[in-house]
């Protein structure tokens, strides 16, 4: 029954960042993912009427983490879950890859998805939220897109992405930009003739207008649509072998062919 008392909400940080905030409207305590800034954290727990018990951190970025010391301030038995091995040292709970959060009743499961960063992780859990498994990934998938490789090699992103597309195709994706819309141009630019494409663009384009998130995506949706999980969908390799003899890279593999797509949005 608890399911059913359980909210997500996005709260906006910086120009494009989301904070979301799990809620157990039951009981009023409150979860947080990778809060950037504290003062949009704290105007939603008033607004609410929430407990601030629980954060999670996906990695180091300061507009992931920047919010947590003022947070702390205000609520100091806040749990802090975050990467073990990591430049951000303020965990009050380190974990690891393979490693179990609970909150709530909520199982999460830590899943290790370097690329982004070397310390990124992510949190699922297969225990419904509004009838749906809850994966929060910060900066390793996007909507149509995913993240720029600071730290990690192209073969780590792809393994972590490959980690992430052998989830449950109706998992909800609940990444941390508002980066759609610029996902698409360039996932258009590659696939002009993908109609699929096309119609997802215009319904980003119509949220967007009307000033709805286009967070969270739907894993399923995802696997059809994003070119950073199709490299090995033909449509996806063809395109991507002409770009590697245009450029003089290589197309050899399954990282060769992601690494490809990678340098194409770069150079977007």
């Amino acid at each position: 029954m608890w399911g059913f008392m359980l909210t997500i909400t996005a709260i906006p940080a910086f120009s494009d960042n989301y904070i979301w905030c799990l809620a157990d409207t039951g009981n009023g305590r409150a979860l947080v993912v990778d809060p950037g800034q504290s003062a949009p954290v704290e105007s939603h727990l008033a607004q609410n009427s929430l407990v601030l018990d629980t954060i999670l951190v996906t990695h180091h970025h300061p507009d992931h983490v920047g919010g947590i010391a003022d947070l702390l301030k205000a609520h100091p038995d806040c749990r802090v879950v975050g990467p073990a091995e990591s430049p951000f040292k303020n965990s009050t709970s380190q974990v690891h890859p393979g490693d179990e959060v609970v909150w709530e009743g909520l199982t999460f499961q830590v899943l290790g998805v370097p690329g982004h960063t070397l310390d990124h992780i992510a949190y699922f859990t297969d225990n419904n939220v509004a009838g749906r498994p809850v994966l929060f990934c910060g900066d390793t998938l996007f909507v149509c897109g995913c993240g720029r490789l600071f730290e990690g090699s192209p073969g780590q992103m792809r393994q972590s992405l490959q980690t992430l597309r052998s989830l449950p195709e109706k998992t909800a994706v609940y990444c941390a930009h508002e980066y759609t819309l610029a996902n698409l141009k360039f996932a258009r630019s590659w696939l002009p003739d993908d109609a699929a494409l096309a119609d997802f663009e215009k319904e980003c384009l119509q949220a967007r207008d009307e000033g709805r998130p286009t967070v969270p995506s739907v894993l399923g949706n995802e696997k059809r649509l994003n070119p950073f999980l199709r490299w090995d969908d033909p449509a996806v390799v063809d395109v991507a072998r002409s770009y590697c003899a245009k450029h003089g890279l290589a197309a050899d593999s399954d990282n060769a062919i992601f690494a490809a797509i990678r340098h194409g949005k770069d150079h977007f």
